[in-house]
Formats: structure tokens, sequence, C-alpha cells
């Protein structure tokens, strides 16, 4: 079995749901040992999101995966000491409190750097730790507006709407794991050993994926806004419908591959107009241009319109479920999925991206049960006797 790319991490991760947690799955996946802090008792929150099985949520299994679960509770002074204790044995520090909480349990940079000059210390909060902003509660909801993405989601005239998905946090989670990296590199290749402060924050994250609104808007004036299921400046690449009721979305907006998508439907007129020769034009007549495509769609199934394309060498999809994914051969060829046990069966998670050939990241195990490790890590990392931690569970420290 390969070494795993960050074998030999050892990461403290603090905090709740999506966000920070995120990243510490990311660097699970890839090998760091893990060490997540959770209250007693019920655990992180996300344990009883969305759909549950018995007291677990199905999520859970996903984001808790390779991760050992250490339970503590943080407000009591021994709790914190305890956490003070693991942090000066780690590399990395992951936590997404609301800023000044850590401060406040004497758990922040400042408190932590004394007896580990070298650690990494990732803070994940709504709108970054500094600011007018930055002691507002920050939820990805939320910033996923405050950060641009709402504004351009959705059909012109109508209210913005939202994936049906925690995209802040995802996106949060990748750019702490991201910076993260950049810190350990920088750490373990300079002569420099101390580590630094990561903060990332949730509408930062959103609006990092603003493409061009910004020299847009100061150059040209121009703000974008809601394009539907299209993408604004870019012709022809839509989603249209066929003759069976399903969708399949087209990217024809390369100038020779345009050509081809025309003389397909049927419209070699249009494939030779002029006017259409280029993006620009074919953006001056977006409604003739996708009216024309789906006219043709519409007269085939989605099937049939796909295996037409391909042919053609035009790029196009259909619009996938879950149900699509799982079943799709080209899913499971890539090992997009892969089978754990949880809850005492089988259960079919997400595999995780990139795909490393040499040092591939894998599942080891699902999401633990609360405080499944605390004993193990105590011990192992601390030093604990059996007696001293079965006296802070006697205590509810544990």
């Amino acid at each position: 079995m390969k070494e795993k790319a960050l074998s030999g991490i050892r990461v403290l991760e603090l905090g709740q749901l999506m966000a920070g947690p995120f990243a510490g799955t990311l660097l699970a996946y890839f090998g760091a040992d893990v060490i997540k802090i959770e209250p007693p008792g019920k655990g992180d929150a996300v344990r009883g999101w969305r759909a549950v099985e018995g007291d677990t949520s199905l999520w859970w299994y996903s984001l808790g995966r390779n991760k050992r679960s250490v339970a503590v509770n943080l407000k009591s002074e021994e709790g914190r000491d305890l956490v003070r204790r693991l942090a000066s044995e780690v590399d990395v520090l992951i936590e997404n409190f609301r800023p000044g909480t850590m401060e406040k349990w004497g758990l922040g940079p400042d408190d932590l750097r004394p007896s580990n000059p070298s650690l990494v210390y990732a803070r994940v909060s709504g709108y970054g730790q500094d600011g007018p902003y930055s002691t507002r509660p920050g939820y990805a909801s939320v910033c996923e507006g405050v950060g641009g993405l709402r504004y351009v989601n959705g059909f012109p005239g109508q209210p913005p709407v939202r994936q049906n998905l925690s995209l802040g946090d995802s996106l949060t989670g990748l750019h702490t794991a991201f910076g993260i990296l950049l810190s350990l590199f920088r750490r373990n290749n300079s002569d420099d050993s101390r580590g630094q402060i990561v903060d990332v924050g949730i509408f930062e994250s959103v609006y990092n994926m603003m493409e061009a609104v910004v020299p847009e808007y100061d150059r040209l004036g121009m703000v974008r806004g809601p394009s539907g299921t299209t993408i604004t400046g870019v012709v022809p690449t839509n989603t249209y419908p066929c003759r069976d009721d399903k969708y399949i979305i087209i990217g024809g907006n390369g100038d020779s591959i345009f050509k081809r998508l025309m003389n397909t439907a049927g419209r070699p007129d249009m494939a030779v107009d002029p006017e259409l020769e280029d993006n620009a034009g074919r953006l001056r007549h977006q409604d003739r241009v996708d009216g024309a495509i789906a006219d043709w769609t519409r007269t085939l199934t989605a099937d049939e319109v796909l295996a037409t394309l391909e042919e053609a060498r035009v790029p196009a999809g259909l619009i996938y479920s879950v149900e699509d994914m799982v079943e799709d051969p080209h899913f499971q060829a890539r090992g997009l999925f892969e089978e754990v046990e949880a809850g005492g069966k089988p259960l079919k998670l997400p595999a995780i991206i990139p795909k490393l050939s040499e040092t591939p990241g894998r599942t080891e195990w699902a999401g633990p049960a609360v405080g499944e490790h605390t004993g193990e890590v105590l011990g192992q990392i601390l030093g604990l006797s059996d007696d001293e931690i079965r006296s802070l569970s006697e205590k509810g420290i544990i």
C-alpha cells in the first residue's frame, strides 16, 4: 500500500460544521493524522444534520472520515489545558470559531506559539480576522451573498438563487487546505522554521471565484448579473430541451466547434453566416442561435443528441443527478466511489480528488463515534495513564 502525501503531518481540528472541518477532511484523506476536538455528548452538530440514520448523519461519515475523534469540554479550564498541550505536539491547528473566541479561551496563536513556534495556525471565519465585519456571525449562506456569488446566480428579474449545497463552506475548506499546504511548504523548505497564521474568510473564498467581475466593473462600469442557463458574453453555451423531457448542456462557443454544431443541427446556413463567425457576432444574435439549437434538440432524445454531437466533436453532456453519477461507468472507472463500513453495514462515499500517482489518498474509515479515540490520543500523545484518563472522564472534562 502506497504512502500518502501528508503522512507524518499531525493536525488539531477545532470547530464544527463545514468550512474548517472540510479542510481537515482533505488533509486527512491524503494522510495527515487529524485529531478532531468535539464537545462530549452529541459532538459536532453536523452529526445530526440532513439525512440521519439512527443518531448519525450520513454526511458525517464523509466529513469525519479518517479523523480521530477526541471529546473535550472546552468550557472547562482543564479541557482547554488538554487542547493547549495537544497543540504543542501538532504541525497544524484549524479553528473556525468567531474571531476572539480562541483568545478568550487562552488558545490563540500568541498563547500557543511559545510552546510550538513552528505551528501553522489556520483560522476560518465568515469575514476574516479583522475589518469592520469581522465580529459578525458568518454562515456560508450569507457570505455567498456578500462574496458576490448569489448576485450572478439565477434568472434576470427574479430573486437570486443558491445551489442546493453549502458551496461557500466547501470553497473555504479548499482555500484553507491550500493555505495550510503553502505554509507547511515554506516552513519545511526554508531556514525559518516558524509557522504562520492562515486567515480565511468564507466571503473571500467565494469572492476568489468571481473571475473578471472586478476589472470589468473598474474599466467598463459593467455589473455582471444573473444569466439563467447561459453565461454572460459566451455564445452558444446553454441548456437545451430534448424530446424525452431531458436537458443537455452544449458548449459550442469555439468558432470551429460552432460550425460543426450548426451543420449537425441541420443549419448549414448559420454555419457559414458571416454575422455568426465569431463570438462577438453570435453574442449579438444569441436568441437566434439558441433558438435554432433548441429547435433541433427538441426533435431528438437526449441520447440521440449526445451520440450525434460526440461524432461531430461538439462538447455536450446530460445534467446528472446523483443517481446518474452512481450508475455512470466513467465515474466508476475513475474510482470516484469508495465503500466503507458505517453503522454496521457498507456505505458508499465520494472519493476525493486530485488523483496522485505515487501518494494517492484514500478513505481508511468512516467518521468515528464521538470521542472514539479520546483515550488513545491522550495516552499516545500526552502520555496520560488510564487512571488519569478515567478521572478526567468522571469529572466530565472528556
